[in-house]
């Protein structure tokens, strides 16, 4: 039987820096390693961040504006609506208004027409209305005629006015011929039963001011009624009465 060779011992020599540099070189790539996920990192918060943030706040400042833009035109319009119905309100109590006061003209008119005393009335000159037409110089005058119901006859007769005023200084009174149309020269015909109104358009002076009017109604056959009024009365309609001057 062979025998075996003895064991060699082979002897090397130990490297003591190998472990270091192995080291060495580990934590120097993880310190780069770690600047640049820093570095990475960094330079995504300032690149995408800010516009992210500023784009956010730009959505919601927009929605907010929108939303206070929607409320403004909300209360503008209704504020609309409640300035048109505040002048229709307005004007629907000043039509009534006016309404009411007419019913009450009429109402005070038809009571004097048929009033117990009216027995001893005949004809009057009711009211007296003046009105300025285009014209500065020109004047429209309604006039309402009455006579007391319970007389039960008719009256035909004319009206004729005349205008009392100053010109220059001097009192002066103008007569229906000058006033008037020339086809109502001799004055206004009327012809009722109870009541009856008159419309007629006349023209004065430049130069003239006048103060008072005077209404003449003369029935055929009977006493003429006379109706003095004041001209500022008269433009203000406040002529009504129960009486005649």
């Amino acid at each position: 039987m062979a025998s075996r060779p003895p064991p060699r011992l082979v002897v090397r020599q130990h490297d003591d820096a190998d472990p270091r540099r192995r080291l060495l070189w580990l934590a120097l790539g993880w310190l780069v390693s770690l600047l640049l996920c820093g570095f990475i990192v960094s330079n995504l918060v300032r690149r995408t961040t800010p516009a992210a943030i500023d784009k956010r706040q730009t959505r919601e400042l927009t929605e907010q504006n929108e939303a206070l833009k929607q409320q403004v035109a909300n209360l503008q319009r209704s504020q609309q609506v409640t300035d048109i119905a505040t002048r229709a309100l307005q004007g629907t109590m000043a039509e009534r208004e006016e309404e009411i006061n007419g019913l009450r003209a009429d109402l005070g008119f038809y009571s004097r027409l048929v009033g117990s005393d009216a027995q001893r009335q005949g004809l009057k000159v009711q009211e007296i209305r003046l009105k300025p037409v285009a014209d500065a110089h020109a004047w429209d005058i309604s006039l309402s005629l009455t006579q007391n119901a319970k007389r039960g006859e008719e009256i035909s007769g004319k009206v004729t006015l005349s205008v009392e005023g100053l010109r220059g200084d001097k009192v002066q009174r103008l007569e229906w011929p000058a006033l008037g149309d020339a086809a109502q020269k001799d004055g206004l015909p009327f012809h009722f039963k109870y009541f009856q109104s008159l419309h007629a358009t006349f023209v004065l002076p430049a130069d003239f001011h006048p103060t008072r009017l005077l209404i003449k109604a003369q029935p055929d056959g009977d006493e003429a009624t006379n109706r003095a009024a004041a001209w500022t009365e008269a433009l203000s309609g406040d002529t009504t009465t129960q009486g005649n001057p």
